[in-house]
């Protein structure tokens, strides 16, 4: 956030009117706040991104293959099974909620993916999912296309 601010983004960033796909950080940076260093973030999506509870079972950072559970259709999920697994590498996650469309579980449930308007991110990284992130990629293209 504050390199955002810097170079004057928050603004832009904030009144973005065409298809906007935040990816790991880009999800927690659209929620109102982190516990991250106290971050105040863009404010486009509601909530607070809090510190992943670690278990030896389930350390933090949370760094793998976990699997994806769909809440609500989404073109995002054309094609795409929920239960399928996709790649998370953080230590930071918003809690479940209205915008979430699909979660996944570390220690407690925490939103994969959301959606607010013209906005939609994803926790994990659908760049290193694989043939489903790949999936994930193209439907988004097309749901803008």
């Amino acid at each position: 956030m504050q390199k955002l601010r810097e170079r004057n983004l928050t603004a832009v960033l904030r009144g973005l009117s065409q298809p906007v796909l935040g990816i790991c950080l880009g999800l927690q940076l659209l929620a109102e706040r982190s516990e991250e260093n106290g971050a105040e973030c863009l404010g486009i999506i509601p909530g607070c991104a809090r510190k992943l509870e670690g278990s030896p079972s389930s350390p933090v950072p949370n760094m793998g293959w976990c699997r994806v559970t769909t809440e609500k259709e989404h073109p995002l999920f054309d094609g795409i099974d929920s239960g399928t697994h996709f790649y998370f590498v953080h230590s930071y996650a918003l809690g479940v909620a209205d915008f979430t469309v699909a979660t996944a579980t570390h220690t407690t449930p925490m939103t994969a993916v959301a959606s607010h308007r013209n906005f939609c991110a994803t926790q994990f990284h659908p760049e290193r999912s694989a043939a489903a992130g790949a999936r994930l990629l193209a439907n988004f293209l097309a749901m803008h296309g």
